[in-house]
């Protein structure tokens, strides 16, 4: 061996980490590095807390120090570590506080022990004066008399103070600024002062009004109040006086009735008392002006004016009412006042319609007054002092001037809300007393005041697809309705209700005429003859055709062949004139089967037709 020349060995340094798993391809899986967090558990499960008793009797024996069981301790269980020296060791603090807190617990322990159990140790109490005890007991009564006088006299300061504060208040409740009242009326209302007293104004000259009333109210300081009672919660130290004809409610009740009605006269916060002053004020002048309009305007049915009502005939048989209520509030005055006409015959609409002309009226009168430019043109609109191509003719200026009154505005109004609901009122009954066909009416949400539009749609159930429906568009003006066909054909009808409903009975009888001629392609039979001009009402002998909504018959025409109850010719033998047309057979449409009038139709063809 010793003649073997050495062989040089290279040895490698082992991993820093362990290998866990080796796969079948020669990849190796290491452990991965201990966090700082775990470090520090293995680091703490190495402490041995039970070693510290046993030190301190090896130290007082002159043994060994723990320092040194420690390191020995730590080369036996794992070898080739590095050795730490005892001042180096860095738990050793924290072993100690622990020591020293387990010392604190044992003797905190030992003290609750001998105060619990009382073989060892007994407390005493503190011993008092003996002459305390035995004051007699008038003393002690004494004592707590004057006590509760103290506190006694405590509360009744308390409460003087408090009675004293109430009083304040109430006191400055009652002089309630009555400049800063004032103040805030005057922020909503016009106020002047006139002497020594505040006048107001209730008028709407502001805004353009002519009315000659006056409208004023006066602002007094209320001395009603009793300072010695108290003081309400809707106290105010200002009150206002409006003038007597001004008092109370009012409002216009326009009315539209078949019949000629009888002809008959018909405390608050200062803001609903000027509030309700105000609108009585604008209904007189609303009903001022349409009276003085009934008298200037010339027409065939005259309008009649009487006390506080207004009688005008914008139909045949029918009155158009415009009544001014104004109650006061007194009892006396509604026992001699009629009345109040029940709600539904007043048309709110017509009421709010006339506030609103009243105050474009207003505003027109204020826009109107334009100085002219030069100051030598006339006054009036502003193309009126043009000259040139641009300047208005004789015919335009004219058609300027000429302008609507008030009440010419409101009856063309009434016209209109009663035309409307009388062509509402035929569609709906139509359509309830006649099934077949059905009718439908889509109203339009986007009208005007003068117009109004509804569609109309007249259609067979199940059979919408083979026949079209009939579709009108109906526009309701003021005094006629124009409808307007699907091809664009215009009718104009009057306002006569049985015109109307004469012409929707028409329209539905064409319909079903249409819906039998399109039935009759689809099931292959062929159309003779047809007319669109049916008549109306019940079936004539005449021969002129009838509406099949009011009046059904159906007759059926069979070959002389077919016809059993006809007796046989003698002198035609031959059997080719038996081919001829005999006479016609009446169906029983009441025992028909089928939900509609094409329905039957339907199975009538299906039954006629021969089979093959």
């Amino acid at each position: 061996m010793s003649g073997v020349p050495a062989v040089q060995v290279s040895i490698e340094s082992s991993c820093e980490k362990q290998v866990q798993e080796v796969a079948l391809d020669g990849t190796e899986t290491y452990v991965p590095p201990l966090s700082m967090s775990q470090n520090l558990a293995k680091l703490a499960e190495r402490i041995d807390f039970g070693q510290g008793s046993d030190s301190e009797g090896d130290e007082a024996t002159g043994g060994e120090p723990r320092d040194r069981d420690w390191l020995k301790q730590e080369t036996e269980e794992e070898e080739g570590t590095v050795k730490f020296q005892p001042s180096l060791w860095p738990w050793d603090s924290v072993r100690n506080n622990l020591r020293s807190a387990l010392t604190e617990m044992c003797v905190l322990y030992d003290v609750l022990s001998v105060v619990k159990v009382k073989r060892y140790m007994a407390l005493d109490p503190v011993s008092q004066d003996p002459s305390v005890g035995k004051s007699p007991q008038v003393f002690q009564l004494i004592s707590k008399k004057k006590s509760l006088a103290t506190a006694a006299q405590l509360l009744l300061k308390g409460a003087e103070k408090l009675s004293k504060s109430v009083a304040e208040n109430l006191e400055n409740r009652r002089q309630r600024d009555f400049n800063s009242e004032l103040l805030r009326l005057r922020s909503h209302w016009k106020l002047r002062k006139v002497g020594d007293k505040i006048l107001g104004d209730l008028s709407y000259r502001s805004a353009g009004s002519l009315f000659p009333h006056q409208g004023t109210f006066e602002v007094i300081k209320n001395t009603d109040l009793d300072l010695d009672k108290k003081i309400p919660e809707d106290y105010c130290p200002l009150d206002v006086q409006i003038p007597s004809d001004l008092e109370g409610s009012a409002y216009l009740k326009v009315s539209i009735q078949k019949q000629a009605p009888d002809i008959g006269d018909l405390g608050t916060p200062w803001h609903v008392k000027l509030e309700a002053a105000q609108n009585v004020l604008l209904c007189k002048e609303i009903f001022a002006q349409l009276s003085r309009e009934a008298v200037q305007i010339k027409c065939q049915i005259p309008h009649i004016v009487v006390k506080n009502q207004i009688i005008s005939q914008p139909f045949p048989g029918l009155q158009l009412s415009i009544s001014l209520c104004h109650s006061t509030g007194d009892k006396k005055s509604q026992k001699g006042s009629p009345e109040r006409p029940k709600p539904d015959d007043h048309l709110y609409v017509l009421e709010h319609n006339l506030h609103q002309l009243m105050r474009e009226f207003h505003k027109q009168r204020l826009s109107s007054v334009v100085m002219p430019h030069p100051a030598s043109a006339p006054f009036g609109h502003k193309r009126m002092r043009l000259a040139g191509p641009l300047a208005y003719d004789k015919a335009e200026i004219s058609s300027l001037q000429q302008t609507q009154g008030l009440l010419e505005k409101i009856i063309k109004q009434a016209k209109h809300i009663f035309l409307r609901s009388r062509t509402a009122r035929t569609i709906d009954s139509l359509a309830s007393h006649i099934e077949d066909p059905q009718i439908q009416a889509h109203w339009s949400n986007i009208n005007n005041v003068y117009e109004s539009s509804v569609k109309v749609l007249i259609t067979s159930q199940g059979y919408e697809q083979i026949c079209k429906s009939i579709q009108l568009q109906l526009n309701i003006g003021v005094e006629q309705i124009r409808v307007v066909h699907r091809d664009g054909r215009v009718v104009t009808l009057s306002h006569q209700e049985q015109e109307l409903q004469d012409f929707l009975l028409s329209q539905m009888s064409q319909h079903q005429v249409h819906a039998v001629q399109q039935l009759a392609k689809v099931m292959g039979w062929h159309v003779l003859s047809f007319s669109n001009h049916v008549g109306l009402g019940a079936v004539e002998g005449v021969g002129n055709a009838s509406a099949i909504t009011s009046g059904c018959k159906v007759l059926v025409q069979f070959p002389r062949s077919q016809n059993k109850e006809q007796p046989k010719s003698e002198v035609v033998q031959d059997a080719k004139w038996t081919h001829l047309r005999g006479a016609y057979k009446e169906v029983h449409w009441s025992k028909m089967e089928g939900r509609n009038f094409v329905y039957k139709m339907e199975l009538l063809m299906a039954a006629l037709t021969p089979c093959p």
